[in-house]
């Protein structure tokens, strides 16, 4: 099974991921800035697909991260999803962003059995869920998402980006202080919870904020 992953929470990426492939990795990019995802994104897509010598009706599905995220960089990453899966005519999934952190986590050898996965929400909050973890079991979701200040969150210790930036009040593991999720680890959880025969989400996003854009009130009358 070929899958196409996107994942635009954070950081934009892509990456192809097969059960056919050594460690199931064809091809992945990844960008550094977390702004920039509607230019660097479809280029992006086009230059993996080329380089690994693929094209669209040779993927079986599309995985998309869901969040949460911010909105415009979420929304870009999800619209692009739908798109290649409507003109492409494939099935199109979501996973929740923060399962490809917990998936490096325990893929780590020093990973904890509970742990927290945890990103930047800007506005001085973070995104955060808590997991658990079994030998030979991909990481268990036993909380969340959730967005609140770094101060709240409970006492386990925490990886990704948003641990790092907060690592005053959090027991953030150096190793993965500036991890951000990442698509490859994404398709990656993707094929192993349908291999499992788990199931995966739809493409709904997780804002988890209400949006600021807000429909303005009737105009006031004038004298």
């Amino acid at each position: 099974m070929l899958i196409l992953a996107i994942d635009t929470s954070a950081v934009a990426s892509a990456a192809l991921v097969s059960d056919d492939a050594l460690e199931g990795v064809v091809a992945s990019f990844s960008t550094e800035d977390t702004r920039s995802h509607a230019e660097v994104l479809a280029p992006g897509i086009e230059d993996l697909l080329a380089s690994a010598g693929v094209t669209g009706q040779d993927i079986d599905a599309i995985v998309t991260g869901v969040g949460p995220g911010p909105f415009t960089g979420l929304r870009s990453g999800i619209a692009t999803a739908r798109t290649l899966a409507f003109v492409w005519d494939k099935p199109l999934y979501g996973l929740m962003s923060l399962d490809a952190v917990a998936l490096e986590v325990a893929e780590s050898t020093d990973a904890a059995a509970e742990f927290l996965v945890v990103t930047d929400a800007r506005r001085k909050e973070v995104y955060w869920a808590r997991y658990s973890l079994a030998d030979g079991q991909l990481p268990q979701l036993e909380d969340g998402p959730h967005v609140s200040f770094a101060a709240d969150l409970p006492d386990l210790p925490a990886y990704g980006a948003g641990a790092g930036l907060y690592s005053d009040v959090l027991r953030a593991d150096p190793g993965f202080s500036n991890e951000q999720p990442d698509a490859l680890y994404l398709g990656q959880f993707a094929l192993a919870r349908l291999a499992a025969g788990g199931q995966l989400l739809d493409s709904t996003p997780l804002y988890l904020r209400e949006s600021d854009a807000q429909v303005p009130g009737p105009r006031k009358r004038a004298l």
